[in-house]
């Protein structure tokens, strides 16, 4: 069910979104992070913007 409100889409991509995944233990950490908040590696990426949906 894809989601049409413009308010909650926002609140959608700060909750589920914005945040960094650590390449080395996979770890989400928050989009501010510099560090890993468990293995405290520097090796951060965004995470993907889209969902992954289901394949036609």
């Amino acid at each position: 069910m894809p989601i049409k409100d413009p308010e909650l889409l926002a609140i959608f991509e700060r909750r589920v979104l914005l945040k960094k995944v650590c390449r080395k233990c996979g770890a989400l950490n928050p989009i501010s992070a510099v560090k890993c908040r468990r293995c405290r590696s520097t090796n951060l990426r965004p995470k993907s913007g889209e969902l992954a949906g289901k394949k036609a």
